[in-house]
C-alpha cells in the first residue's frame, strides 16, 4: 500500500534519463517506485494522463524575506503554490538580519528554502540606498561566521555589483570579500551583474568553479557583449565551471540576448526567476512562466525541466536527495501542463513576443504530501 500514486504522466527526469509515460509511487515521503503500470493500491491517486511529471521544481534565485527585504515575497504563495518545492533566497538577508530571516520565514515555510547570505551585513533593505554604498557593511568575518553557524541553510554568499548598489571603484573589492567569506565555510558565490561599464569578463576572471553569474542574459553586461557576441573568454569560463544563471527579474533578462546567445550555441546553466516585489506582477510572475520563455525560444522541454530541477540541485549541492525522482529520494514532484494557445511574454526591457505554448503548474507534492494552497 502506497501513500500516493501518480498515474500515467510523462515523467521527465534528467538524472535518470527519463522522458516517458510512467506511474510514480510514493511512501513515507520517499519515491518508492517508477514503473510502466503500478497495480498496487494507494491511499491517494492523481491522474496525470496528458501531463508532465517532474522532480520538484527548484528556483535558485528569488527573494523570500518578506516584511524586511524591500523585494521580499511570501515564499509559499509564489513557490510551492506554483510548482516550486525548493527555492533559494539570494542576498535578502545579511549577517545581522539572517537569524531573524531563518526563524520567522525559512523555518515556517512550506517551501523548502535555502539562502545565499549578502556580503553586506544589513542585506537588502532599501530600493534606493544600496547595501554596499558604505563598504563598512561588507565584513568578511561576520559573513563567514554566520555561514559556518548556519551551514544547513546558507549555501554561499551573494554580492550585488550594479550601480544602484555599490560605487564603481568598490566592485572588485566587494567581490573579493564575498569570495573570502564563502571560503570560510566552503560556500559558493553568486554575483549579480548589471553594468556595461564592467565587462563580465572582468568579473569571471576572479570567480572559482561552481560560482554563479546571475542575470547573465540581461541586455547589457551579460553573456552577450556590446558587439552582440558571446566571447571566447565567456565560453571558456563556462567550460571551466562558472555557472551562468538566468535570474530574470524585473530588469535583468532580454529576449534579444536570449536569442543571440542561443543562436551562437551558448545556453544557460540554470533557469531561475528572480521573482520579487519588482516582478511578480510582470514580467516574471513565477518560475514556470520563466521556463515557458525559454521553451518558446527553442530549448526543448526536457532541457527546460533539467535546467529547473537537476541542474540547480547540482549547483546548490543538494542533488543527492533533490532534483530527481530516483527511488529512495525525497518525494518532491511537480505536475505540469504544456498548454497551447495565444500568449504574450515580456522581457525586462519591456519588449514582447507572441508565443503558442505555456508551461503551467497543476499540482505540487513535497515530502510525499500533496500541497493544497487553500488548506495551508
Amino acid at each position: 500500500m502506497y501513500d500516493l500514486l501518480i498515474r500515467g504522466g510523462t515523467v521527465i527526469d534528467a538524472a535518470q534519463g527519463l522522458n516517458d509515460v510512467r506511474d510514480v509511487a510514493i511512501a513515507d515521503g520517499k519515491v518508492a517506485a517508477i514503473e510502466n503500470n503500478i497495480e498496487a493500491e494507494s491511499h491517494e491517486e492523481v491522474d496525470a494522463a496528458g501531463l508532465i511529471v517532474t522532480p520538484g521544481l527548484i528556483d535558485m534565485h528569488m527573494h523570500a524575506y518578506w516584511g524586511v527585504c524591500c523585494y521580499g515575497l511570501d515564499p509559499d504563495s509564489i513557490n510551492i503554490a506554483r510548482g516550486v518545492t525548493t527555492a533559494m533566497d539570494c542576498g535578502s538577508a545579511g549577517a545581522r538580519t539572517f537569524p531573524h530571516f531563518r526563524r520567522t520565514v525559512m523555518e515556517r515555510s512550506d517551501t523548502r528554502l535555502y539562502a545565499l547570505l549578502n556580503i553586506s551585513a544589513m542585506g537588502i533593505i532599501s530600493p534606493t540606498i544600496g547595501e554596499l554604498f558604505d563598504m563598512r557593511w561588507a565584513r568578511v568575518d561576520d559573513a563567514g561566521e554566520m555561514g559556518r553557524q548556519n551551514g544547513d541553510l546558507i549555501l554561499g554568499i551573494k554580492v550585488r555589483l550594479s550601480h544602484h548598489t555599490i560605487f564603481m571603484d568598490d566592485k572588485l573589492d566587494a567581490l573579493k570579500r564575498a569570495i573570502a567569506a564563502a571560503e570560510m565555510f566552503d560556500g559558493i558565490v553568486m554575483v549579480h551583474v548589471g553594468d556595461i561599464e564592467t565587462p563580465l569578463e572582468t568579473l569571471t576572471r576572479h570567480l572559482r568553479p561552481g560560482d554563479v553569474v546571475t542575470h547573465a542574459f540581461r541586455q547589457w553586461g551579460g553573456v552577450v557583449s556590446a558587439e552582440r557576441t558571446v566571447t571566447d573568454e565567456i565560453r571558456e569560463a563556462q567550460k571551466n565551471g562558472i555557472v551562468f544563471d538566468v535570474g530574470h527579474g524585473g530588469g535583468s533578462c532580454s529576449f534579444d540576448t536570449i536569442e543571440t546567445a542561443l543562436a551562437q550555441g551558448f545556453y544557460p546553466d540554470t533557469i531561475s526567476s528572480d521573482v520579487s516585489t519588482l516582478s511578480v506582477e510582470g514580467p516574471v510572475y513565477d518560475q514556470v512562466t520563466t521556463m515557458s520563455k525559454f521553451l518558446h525560444f527553442g530549448i526543448p522541454i526536457e532541457d527546460v525541466v533539467r535546467l529547473s530541477t537537476l541542474a540547480p540541485a547540482e549547483k546548490m549541492g543538494i542533488a543527492e536527495d533533490l532534483g530527481s525522482l530516483a527511488i529512495g529520494t525525497t518525494a518532491d514532484v511537480s505536475i505540469l501542463s504544456v498548454d497551447d494557445g495565444d500568449y504574450t511574454y515580456m522581457d525586462a526591457e519591456r519588449k514582447t513576443t507572441s508565443a503558442s505554448r505555456k508551461i503551467n503548474s497543476i499540482e505540487t507534492v513535497k515530502d510525499g504530501k500533496r500541497y493544497r494552497d487553500w488548506n495551508r
